[in-house]
């Protein structure tokens, strides 16, 4: 372990890998529509490895090779801890941290920012939890993480990403790197701001400044919070000129598209719990300008209020039939004391034709929610018709077609967001509403 200018990183021996140039195909426009989402295997971590003879010695090397491709690389932690002289700190006071794998070849020049997600807090005995958990203290996060999805350095799994240099930010401050106060009572500091402009400085300092291509990830939480800092984001980057100089910067946003929607007894349970977040871990100066002038704050933390204000180039990557949102929001068991929805919630085949309708009414609204997004020409979208959440992150939704990756007309995730950044094809996908018959489309 080694320690300099306010940084810790833990250090572990990897191999290095032998870049591959990355090769952009001519621009072709694609309106990509329709078709269905095959269903991703259970368990992504599982290999299936070919039988050979005893002797087949080379089938043996080749095997182990795809055996250890097949590994996540796990990637050390690196805590900032000059960010706290700055207060920017976890929710136990602890400094922010992150894990960085550096980008070589091709990629050295180009970097993926990844907001960790894990939900929220929203009262005293909700944060102390958190607070005393990986959630809340970089004390207690893990020492290294797997890199999966989008975060893998395997060509073959992330082709258009592999080798650029990867972040993860880690998230311990339970408002979507948005909170900004200090409860004295319970000893919480909500210091989400200042967590993603000290790791973000850091990280222009440490040789992002100078990038040519920068995305923005996360998922859930930490979907939410790219859209709220996506165009924040594009302000630390100098614009591409005219003579195409500049550093390109885009943002994709997945499962964080959280809905303020009704539930089963028709109250606003997500909106109730949203209301207490924004109040209690000082959100509202950080919120995005352009929606608060126009709408209250609780309003402004739902991503469908802010979406179409957002002025830097933004992907949503969504399932219609999100989970978390199906069994927090839609259907949270205070919403049903007598426990109907238990078996639908974990189990679409056990929902009886009322249940299924209210899903369906609930995709209805996230269609409806990205229209008016929908028609910018910089934009992307995937929504397909799992029952999933967060899917860039993992090998099995991300890419891996033989796991039965989720796919529209045949193009999955990784293609997807792929074409749409680098401009190969432009991707405004949406698929048919469970279950899909084959013969659906459905163009917004």
């Amino acid at each position: 372990m080694g320690e300099a200018g306010g940084v810790v990183t833990i250090t572990n021996n990897k191999p290095c890998r032998r870049p591959l140039l990355l090769v952009v195909a001519v621009l072709v426009v694609v309106l990509v529509v329709g078709s269905c989402c095959a269903e991703a295997a259970a368990d992504e971590t599982k290999t299936t490895m070919s039988s050979s003879s005893k002797g087949d010695r080379g089938g043996g090397r080749r095997r182990r090779r795809r055996a250890e491709a097949a590994a996540p690389l796990m990637v050390p932690i690196t805590v900032l801890k000059s960010a706290a002289d700055a207060g920017a700190v976890c929710m136990d006071g602890t400094p922010p941290a992150y894990h960085l794998d550096p980008g070589s070849g091709a990629g050295n020049n180009s970097w993926i920012v990844n907001l960790e997600g894990g939900g929220w807090c929203n009262n005293a005995r909700a944060c102390q939890f958190r607070k005393t958990s990986r959630r809340g203290s970089s004390d207690l996060m893990e020492k290294e993480i797997p890199f999966g999805g989008i975060m893998s350095s395997s060509p073959a799994d992330n082709p258009d990403f592999y080798n650029w240099n990867r972040v993860k930010i880690r998230y311990c401050d339970g408002a979507s790197f948005a909170g900004e106060g200090f409860d004295k009572e319970n000893g919480f500091y909500f210091r989400g701001q200042r967590i993603w402009d000290a790791v973000i400085r850091h990280l222009l300092s440490v040789g992002m400044a100078s990038a040519d291509q920068v995305l923005l990830t996360g998922c859930s939480a930490g979907g939410l919070a790219v859209v709220l800092h996506c165009d924040e984001f594009q302000a630390f980057f100098p614009h591409t000129d005219a003579g195409g100089r500049g550093t390109t910067v885009k943002c994709l946003a997945d499962a964080g598209l959280f809905l303020d929607a009704a539930d089963v007894s028709g109250g606003r349970s997500l909106r109730s719990y949203y209301s207490d977040i924004v109040a209690m871990q000082g959100v509202v100066p950080n919120l995005p300008p352009a929606c608060t002038a126009r709408l209250d704050a609780t309003s402004c933390f739902f991503p469908q209020n802010v979406i179409d204000g957002i002025k830097t180039p933004i992907f949503l990557l969504n399932a219609a039939y999100d989970v978390w949102q199906i069994q927090e929001s839609l259907a949270p068991n205070g919403a049903d004391p007598g426990g109907a929805w238990r078996a639908c919630k974990s189990n679409r085949s056990a929902c009886d034709a009322s249940q299924m309708k209210l899903l369906q009414d609930f995709r209805d609204q996230m269609v409806a929610s990205v229209r008016g997004f929908s028609g910018s020409g910089s934009n992307g979208l995937f929504i397909n018709s799992c029952f999933a959440h967060c899917q860039s992150e993992l090998p099995a939704t991300w890419s891996n077609a033989a796991a039965g990756s989720p796919a529209i007309q045949n193009k999955g995730i990784a293609r997807s967001v792929g074409d749409w950044y680098f401009g190969r094809a432009q991707v405004k996908a949406i698929d048919c509403p469970y279950p899909c018959d084959g013969t659906c489309r459905h163009i917004i």
